[in-house]
Parts: C-alpha cells; structure tokens; sequence
C-alpha cells in the first residue's frame, strides 16, 4: 500500500512553528530575512522600519514597467502588479496602496510614451490599474483623498492621446467616480 504525500499546509507549518523556542523562531526569521529582497521588504514594512516602506516597492515597480531597453531588458506587467500585491499582503495602507497604483500608472505611461509602446495588454492593465488607483482613493476619507485625485487626475490628463483608447477608458472611469473633467 503507498501513501499519498500531501503538500504543507498552514496548518503544518504552524504546528511545527509550535515547536519554536523563541531563539528558534528569531532564527528562523533571520533566514527568511537573509534569503530575499522581497522578504525583507515585506518584513520592513509590516513593521514599520526604514525611512520609506514604498522605496523597495517602488524600485520593482520602476524596474518593470521601465526598463532599460539598452540593456534588453524586457517590461513585465505582472511582475509589477506583483510589488503591489507584496505590499499589500505586508501592511496594505490604503495612502500606500493609492500612491503604488499612481505610480504604477506614471512608470506605465512614461515607459509607454518613451519607447511608442504598442501593446494592448499593457494599456488594458494601465486602464485597470488607473481604476483600482481611482477606487482606493475614493474610499479614503475626503482629507486624505485630495492629494491622491491630484495625482490620478495629472494621470488621466497624460494619457489623453495615447492609443488603444486609453485616455477615454480613464474619462469614462472618472465620470463614473463623480468626478468633473476640467476642460
């Protein structure tokens, strides 16, 4: 008779994580810590160290939807979003959430515009991320809101213009948010 090997769960690791004395656990974490960049911005920000817990996040996010076409390097959508999905498991603030997407959304448009950029699939996940950017802050309180519908707003003026219908995918987004388009 065989047995059938399960993969780990939780629930697992969380028995054996039981088993920790505290030097243990310290331990662990250490190596954690050690074994990634992604980790230790996760860890930095969960807990509230460094001087700005957006830099790593930002960096990957530049990385990605801007590089350096020079070197080959390629432009990655998902790796991006990725950056902001991390953030978001390690702490998720929604004024830090709201600033990723707008930043998502400037390297976007920027990359787009530097290199003529013809790639529906990245203009469907600028559109969607202009979206999310423009649903987190519009949830915020209307003190906090102010400054991030700033910079969703210069967002939405720069990709006027740009193919596959960007620009009026973000009009239409923001009407739908109640918002008025300056003339």
């Amino acid at each position: 008779m065989t047995t059938k090997k399960t993969t780990p769960s939780w629930s697992d690791v969380k028995t054996k994580l039981g088993d920790f004395d505290r030097a243990g656990l310290l331990g662990l974490v250490q190596d954690l810590y050690a074994a990634s960049k992604e980790n230790q911005a996760f860890l930095n920000a969960r807990l509230g160290l460094g001087d700005d817990p957006l830099k790593p996040y930002k960096a990957t996010i530049e990385r990605w939807l801007w590089p350096d076409v020079y070197k080959n390097q390629d432009y990655s959508v998902s790796k991006a979003k990725k950056a902001i999905s991390d953030y978001k498991k390690a702490i998720g603030q929604p004024e830090g959430l709201a600033e990723l997407m707008g930043f998502y959304c400037e390297q976007a448009l920027g990359f787009s515009n530097d290199v003529g950029l013809d790639d529906a699939g990245f203009y469907d996940a600028l559109v969607r991320m202009f979206e999310q950017a423009l649903k987190v802050a519009m949830a915020m309180p209307e003190a906090q809101r102010e400054s991030f519908l700033d910079q969703l707003e210069d967002i939405r003026a720069d990709g006027q213009g740009f193919g596959w219908g960007v620009g009026d995918d973000f009009n239409a987004l923001w009407r739908q948010a109640g918002l008025e388009i300056d003339a």
